[in-house]
């Protein structure tokens, strides 16, 4: 996947089709997830934030069962940001 620096620059409604591109990151991870075809309930979220002299903080807690759920954290960065992506593994009970 590939991300691209806009700049400093305001809203372009004629352009939001272009950053949306850049936000379909949640719904292609959990299309994948789905694909596997694995008795899960999927939680994705993901952070996309622009690189600064000043950092970030991500912070994220479960109460589940830790021999059947799962947690899995990817941090994606160049050099004018960092995404950072979540994917909660439920086990569903059928």
């Amino acid at each position: 996947m590939e991300f691209h620096h806009v700049g400093q620059v305001g809203f372009n409604a004629k352009e939001a089709h272009n950053i949306v591109k850049e936000c379909v990151i949640v719904e292609q991870s959990l299309t994948h997830l789905v694909k596997l075809g694995k008795a899960y309930t999927y939680i994705v979220t993901c952070a996309v934030v622009q690189k600064s002299a000043y950092g970030f903080h991500t912070a994220s807690s479960c109460f589940w069962n830790t021999t059947s759920d799962g947690t899995c954290t990817i941090r994606w960065e160049n050099w004018t940001m960092n995404c950072i992506v979540n994917v909660f593994a439920i086990a569903s009970v059928l």
